[in-house]
């Protein structure tokens, strides 16, 4: 027995100290009070496992003359479930084997409330989801793991169900109902509120790139103050650093592997992948922060990685400069928004690919609507991410949540796919042109529905502040090569909106005619927010 758990204690600490390094930081430079961080969370014993569950039933033929289809027509080709009893969920949708077939004609359900027993009416799913994801000759895009899928409805805490699927044509094969439970989340109940602290930051080391390399440079640019946003096949050499600030999870693993050194970063209740998703934003919040605070604009000027070469020009006077120098020139950049992490909604880690995958720049922001319905409260956000992101990688076999960034029907701003939100992160959101941009889900569909005065607030200031990382005017124009999709061939350059909606890009109604009219309002805010006239 001592021999075995002798044995099974000095795996655990080889396998700890085998971990990528992904999240193995130097310590992070001074960072002056007046940006306002989050000090770090104390000590606190390991979170369990975070709960959530899918269930994933067949489809069964429903026959000829159908009374569950309403109205019974003969419809022998429809498929579906008869009303029965399941486990408790709160969002659903549809898959099927091959990605790059399509579901045309209708899917309706209806759910049965957790809470009193009553069953909905029969609601629409969205059946067209294959402009969202990504791009065809990316390894994600190419990945033997994709399903064709339907756009996931939240339909709330749910314990029965009924479906029915009909199509214009044949189905596709192997169709099936995905029933999502998002379970619950101590961290996306926190994450409004500010936590115990002591002090203490780290900066991530390296991450991988698009080809499977790794890139040092937020370690770079914190000891030498240049741009953190290299290109996706970048390589930048290790600079030397401070040694690792005991505490930190960089100091802990720089440690001898013991027992002690294993105990110790489980203390700060981050496994590997979790450590390693907060990592990447350490220059902007501790680890293991459930929020990355606002900033004044000020302060936002203090922190950002690189100015356009115009205004480092006049920041940097000449060595034949006259005695006068000229005043430096203002980035145009938006106060940094309050942005709510992973780990404060409650992202379950294990369950997405390991490593990030980036692209070179963001050049424009595509903004969506998750087409999930507006059936849910602001407390439920949480819930509905969670959700989403394992119906996208679990049901759907995406590397992790598609899009960079959500907003909520209250403004509020969530970290969306891993990677830091500082970062140019690949996303998977707008089917041909993941390269060079970013997207933002706002969460509802916003087909006749207008969207609130918030969330147009919540997209100006996302935009002002992340565009302005990459010195984009809102009101202005960008352009994007296709990597292929219904509106634009394959390497063809198409001029876009620095806010563009998704529609955009490609035939699809997202993200709907109300939330789409407002994307004019919010190019002028995001400007204003930059200090451009």
């Amino acid at each position: 027995m001592r021999a075995s758990l002798a044995s099974s204690i000095a795996v655990t600490c080889a396998a700890v100290l085998a971990l990528p390094v992904s999240f193995v930081a130097p310590a992070a430079a001074a960072v002056p009070s007046a940006l306002g961080l989050p000090p770090t969370s104390t000590a606190q014993p390991p979170a369990p496992e975070l709960p959530g569950a899918t269930q994933s039933l067949p489809l069964e033929p429903l026959g000829g003359s159908d009374r569950a289809l309403g109205g019974g027509a003969d419809d022998s080709g429809a498929q579906g479930l008869t009303r029965r009893d399941v486990r408790p969920f709160s969002l659903v949708g549809v898959v099927w084997d091959d990605p790059t077939a399509a579901l045309h004609g209708s899917v309706q359900v209806r759910t049965r409330s957790a809470t009193d027993g009553a069953w909905s009416e029969w609601q629409d799913v969205e059946t067209h989801n294959e402009e969202h994801g990504a791009d065809p000759d990316t390894a994600e895009g190419a990945g033997r793991a994709l399903k064709g899928s339907t756009a996931p409805l939240w339909v709330g805490a749910s314990n029965g169900v009924e479906i029915r699927v009909r199509g214009e044509e044949g189905l596709p094969e192997g169709l099936r109902l995905e029933l999502v439970d998002p379970g619950e989340s101590r961290e996306a109940t926190e994450a409004t509120t500010p936590t115990t602290t002591t002090n203490g930051a780290t900066t991530p080391a390296t991450t991988t790139s698009t080809n499977g390399a790794t890139t040092t440079a937020a370690s770079a640019a914190a000891t030498t103050g240049t741009s953190a946003h290299t290109g996706a096949t970048a390589v930048t050499p290790r600079t030397a650093a401070a040694p690792p600030a005991p505490g930190t999870p960089a100091g802990l693993l720089a440690a001898s592997g013991s027992l002690t050194a294993l105990t110790a970063l489980g203390s700060l209740g981050l496994s590997a992948a979790e450590a390693a998703a907060s990592g990447v934003n350490s220059r902007l919040a501790p680890y293991g922060a459930s929020w990355i605070p606002a900033l004044s604009k000020e302060a936002t000027e203090l922190t950002i990685p690189y100015l356009p070469r115009s205004q480092e020009a006049a920041k940097v006077p000449s060595v034949q400069a006259p005695a006068r120098p000229a005043a430096a020139a203002k980035p145009y950049i938006g106060p940094r928004p309050k942005i709510i992490t992973r780990k404060g909604w409650g992202a379950d880690e294990s369950i997405r690919e390991k490593g990030f995958v980036y692209t070179k720049s963001i050049k424009a922001a595509f903004v969506h609507h998750s087409a999930t319905g507006n059936n849910y409260t602001c407390a439920q956000a949480p819930s509905v991410l969670r959700s989403i992101y394992r119906y996208h990688v679990q049901s759907s076999g995406w590397r992790d949540f598609g899009y960079n960034f959500a907003v909520d029907k209250c403004g509020n701003i969530y970290e969306g796919r891993a990677g830091g939100v500082a970062q140019p992160v690949l996303g998977a959101h707008t089917l041909g042109f993941n390269t060079n941009s970013m997207g933002i889900a706002v969460l509802g569909t916003f087909t006749k529905s207008a969207p609130p005065a918030a969330v147009v607030t919540a997209v100006a200031r996302l935009t002002a502040w992340k565009l302005g990382l990459h010195g984009v005017n809102p009101k202005a124009a960008a352009y994007l090569v296709s990597g292929g999709g219904n509106l634009y061939k394959k390497g063809s350059t198409v001029k876009f909106n620095a806010i563009a909606g998704h529609r955009d890009g490609f035939a699809t109604e997202c993200p709907g005619a109300r939330l789409y009219g407002k994307l004019g309002t919010a190019r002028t805010s995001s400007a204003k927010y930059q200090g451009r006239s």
